[in-house]
């Protein structure tokens, strides 16, 4: 197994299946997909278990030069490594969601998520800038197809708007990319991290790749497709957008944007906590006065990820590794909820939250894992939601206290939306004979929610398991971006300055 190039089969597994699966009958395709994810899990899993966190910083690195300037060059630290098991943990689930649900094209469907799995893997794991292009543009086409194709009613304007935002973005992304590969003569992303550009040139640099990550994250205002998106896919892609895909925004950041233009990143830090803390309140807001769970869950999306370009934006540990948890988290917990909402639409066919109520009744072991899944959104202490959010916070104060007040009205205002769409949905009388009417989880439905709720209350307790690999990253990252650290506006303390503490912090931390 050490001598396994184990992140080309990882990337080449889903490919071979997904063209098998074409071949299949429904039933076929279904098994192929789900016995690939759970073995590409399971490589996973073996992948994690062999990470050095004390080792170098590129692990399993694969290097082959495929001409043209292009090289297949594949390589995880502990931050790729950890979106890279966040992948491949929701993608068996992702599966066993479609199982029922997708009764059309079931073999192109299968198909199209195995050709997505493996874009998703090449995206984290990807050490040349146009590889990486090809993996991160690749992505925008199965998932182009899971909305056109199995989505609602208006899958198609729904597609079209997730591809031509995303596209649009991405164009000067790639102008950049060729722009860097010109001045530093080198498209590999590990030397492009250590390169350093010059102030002014980062400055135009970090805005053409700001253009492209803030709109798959997405940030305010650009995240007008996520809602519309979301609820027309089915749920299985419902839960790989809001799962894997958003957080290719916010590993873009961490891989390109501060460590090579830490510079320019400092300069924007007011522009991004501004963008921010629009989006934490007025997206809240928005989330409170809807009347479909799935739009209100796609708000709650973009509020949450606000917490994660607070947290990197902050330029200290604890608010990268902050950001790092909310986006797991995120991954988790938004997939759960998706889930949630996909089962009772299962039977109802309705998701307008006035159509159900006192669901407790009829469906408690439902109801049991909505709530749990509920609290996680919140951020209660124990749950997954918690430790990313908390630490966020924390790493935002040092730098801004009007930034970190802005986002803590952003866990308020979760609280009263979640929970509100907890107590209408499960609570109350059951007024509607065909919600009364509705059974509790089957088994399948509940073997795909047990393992979501597992790992949020694993991460909640310990969260060190998810911090250790990517510890030595972050500190890398942080003493790249140090020297461009913003001073901030936190309080100071005893005559030291803000920037001064800050540092301090993170040394005793």
């Amino acid at each position: 197994m050490s001598q396994l190039p184990i992140l080309s089969v990882l990337i080449a597994l889903p490919l071979l299946a997904a063209v098998v699966a074409l071949f299949q009958s429904a039933n076929g395709a279904r098994w192929n997909a789900l016995l690939t994810t759970l073995v590409s899990l399971g490589l996973g899993v073996w992948l994690w278990g062999t990470y050095n966190p004390d080792g170098a910083q590129w692990q399993f690195v694969e290097r082959f030069e495929l001409g043209g300037g292009i090289a297949w060059a594949l390589g995880i630290d502990g931050i790729a490594l950890m979106l890279i098991m966040l992948t491949l943990f929701l993608m068996p689930i992702c599966i066993g969601a479609s199982w029922r649900a997708i009764d059309k094209r079931v073999p192109e469907y299968m198909a199209a998520f195995l050709l997505m799995q493996a874009l998703m893997i090449g995206v984290f794991a990807a050490q040349d800038l146009l590889l990486f292009y090809i993996f991160f543009e690749g992505g925008l086409i199965p998932m182009y197809l899971i909305i056109g194709i199995w989505g609602g009613v208006e899958r198609i304007k729904a597609s079209y708007k997730f591809f031509l935002y995303t596209l649009a973005g991405s164009v000067l992304m790639l102008i950049a990319m060729l722009a860097m590969i010109w001045t530093a003569g080198t498209s590999s992303i590990p030397e492009l991290m250590a390169y350093d550009f010059a102030p002014n040139l980062q400055w135009w640099l970090w805005l053409a790749f700001f253009a492209s990550f803030a709109v798959k994250m997405p940030m305010w205002p650009v995240h007008t497709w996520l809602p519309d998106a979301h609820v027309q896919a089915p749920t299985a892609g419902s839960v790989i957008l809001a799962g894997v895909l958003l957080k290719m925004g916010g590993y873009g950041f961490i891989r390109f944007s501060l460590p090579m233009f830490p510079e320019a990143s400092a300069q924007f830090v007011p522009f991004v906590f501004v963008l921010s803390g629009i989006a934490v309140v007025v997206t809240s807001l928005i989330a409170l006065v809807q009347h479909d769970m799935k739009k209100l869950i796609a708000y709650s999306s973009v509020a949450h990820m606000a917490f994660v370009t607070f947290g990197l934006f902050a330029f200290n540990r604890q608010g990268i590794e902050g950001a790092m948890i909310v986006m797991l988290s995120h991954g988790l917990v938004s997939g759960a909820l998706f889930l949630c909402v996909g089962v009772i639409y299962d039977r109802l066919h309705t998701r307008e939250i006035s159509r159900y109520g006192g669901l407790a009744d009829n469906m408690p072991l439902y109801s049991l894992l909505f709530l749990l899944f509920t609290m996680a959104s919140v951020g209660l202490p124990g749950t997954s939601g918690f430790v990313g959010e908390f630490l966020s916070l924390v790493g935002t104060y040092e730098v801004s206290s009007w930034a970190a007040i802005i986002a803590t009205t952003g866990i308020i205002l979760g609280a009263a939306y979640m929970l509100l769409l907890y107590w209408r949905v499960c609570y109350g009388r059951l007024v509607h004979a065909d919600a009364a009417a509705m059974k509790d989880l089957s088994l399948r439905e509940a073997w795909l929610l047990a393992p979501i709720a597992a790992v949020v209350l694993w991460m909640g307790v310990y969260p060190e398991s998810f911090m250790r690999p990517m510890r030595a990253d972050v500190g890398r990252l942080i003493e790249r971006i140090e020297r461009a650290k913003p001073a901030g506006d936190a309080h100071v303390t005893a005559g030291k300055p803000a920037a001064a503490q800050s540092h301090s912090a993170v040394e005793a931390h």
